[in-house]
């Protein structure tokens, strides 16, 4: 039959491959064991083809044994007359990563490269991909670190947590130890070391300033023999390295906090 290829697995036993070819492109539709079923594939796949109303939001148990997946990438294909292999459709100014029939995800065409050869998956709330064997979140392409915790850390601006264009995700504190709040009617940004237990570090009109008194409160842990996972932060763009020293300079860190590091008992102690 027309798109259907006979086969063997290592045992000897037949089963059957759909695909069909479209615009030059020869495309697997997927295999099975019964020769009807391999038959339904190809007809869903060029039902798909043939007709533009079939948009990604038509998708019904009467395309079946066409995996929703494949009709993504078969819809945007006859489209946008581009086959991409994982589910993504094009739109004019950015692009739908449709996860599952309820779930589409927003993003702008700058990542498409990336999410055209990487497969996202999720498990439970997080979202994630492999890549180069490890298991990369997709929030942590917006330096929205794990620990994150949505409406505190990192916002929507539109509400909708599946838009995920960088005009829509606001990262408001991108360093754990880093926390943006309100002192009056000013914003202030706080900054701790947690060393058995939590330190105030101090109050900063900046982010800037915070991310230097961080640096600063770390790098006199590291004095005084504490053993560090984290790292120091990059010196904030667009500031100089001078001014940077400067303010590294001006920053005094809290009496308590230093008499604490100078009697601490440091063997193996890692923070």
């Amino acid at each position: 039959m027309k798109g259907i290829f006979i086969a063997k697995k290592r045992d000897g036993t037949i089963y059957y491959r759909a695909s069909i070819t479209y615009k030059g492109k020869h495309i697997s539709l997927g295999s099975s064991d019964s020769m009807e079923t391999a038959s339904a594939l190809y007809e869903k796949a060029r039902l798909v083809i043939r007709d533009p109303d079939l948009t990604p939001d038509k998708y019904s148990d009467d395309l079946l044994p066409l995996s929703f997946h494949k009709f993504i990438c078969l819809a945007n294909f006859r489209d946008n007359k581009i086959y991409i292999k994982t589910p993504v459709y094009l739109h004019r100014t950015y692009f739908s990563y449709h996860l599952d029939m309820d779930t589409e995800l927003k993003f702008d065409l700058e990542d498409l490269f990336y999410y055209s050869s990487h497969t996202i998956q999720r498990r439970g709330n997080h979202l994630f991909v492999a890549d180069f064997g490890l298991q990369e979140r997709v929030l942590a392409r917006y330096d929205i670190p794990g620990f994150a915790v949505l409406g505190k850390d990192y916002r929507f601006v539109n509400g909708d947590h599946t838009d995920l264009r960088y005009a829509n995700v606001d990262v408001i504190n991108p360093v754990k130890n880093i926390r943006k709040r309100k002192e009056g009617r000013d914003e202030v940004y706080n900054v701790k070391m947690h060393i058995n237990g939590d330190w105030n570090i101090g109050s900063y009109p900046t982010h800037e300033m915070a991310i230097i008194a961080y640096n600063k409160a770390l790098d006199e842990a590291k004095k005084h023999g504490l053993k560090r996972r984290t790292e120091i932060l990059d010196i904030p763009e667009g500031l100089s390295p001078a001014l940077y020293a400067k303010i590294y300079s001006a920053i005094e860190l809290p009496v308590k906090y230093l008499e604490y590091l100078s009697g601490l008992d440091k063997s193996g102690l890692i923070f």
